[in-house]
């Protein structure tokens, strides 16, 4: 089969609902070279600190709903997002999510190669 499909709620979320929810859906996707997931964050969520040095993955975060900030650790930089923006990340940029808005946010990310 030349295509494979996924609903947001098949994989599990590893973040508790509390907070909203991530689901990785390379797995259920089958995907060998590119990772994508969908990320919803609570008003005052945030995701974890991380770069992606070790894999050498750059990551773009596109905003479906809300607004959030991303904290740019090596850059010592606050970018914020709107519903339709995005933004590419280096491998090697520091980086954290956060949610400050009153709002739950939606995104989808992406990253590659894997």
């Amino acid at each position: 089969m030349g295509y494979d499909t996924v609903a947001k709620t098949d994989p599990e979320s590893v973040i508790d609902e509390e907070w909203g929810g991530m689901w990785f859906l390379k797995d259920d996707l089958d995907t060998e070279e590119l990772g994508i997931s969908v990320l919803e964050l609570e008003p005052d969520g945030k995701g974890m600190e991380h770069d992606e040095t070790d894999s050498g993955q750059e990551e773009i975060y596109y905003v479906v709903a809300g607004t959030i900030d991303i904290e740019l650790g090596d850059a010592d930089e606050t970018v914020t997002l709107e519903a339709d923006e995005a933004i590419r990340l280096d491998a090697a940029e520091t980086r954290q999510i956060h949610n400050r808005s009153d709002e739950r946010a939606k995104l989808v990310l992406v990253g590659a190669p894997l």
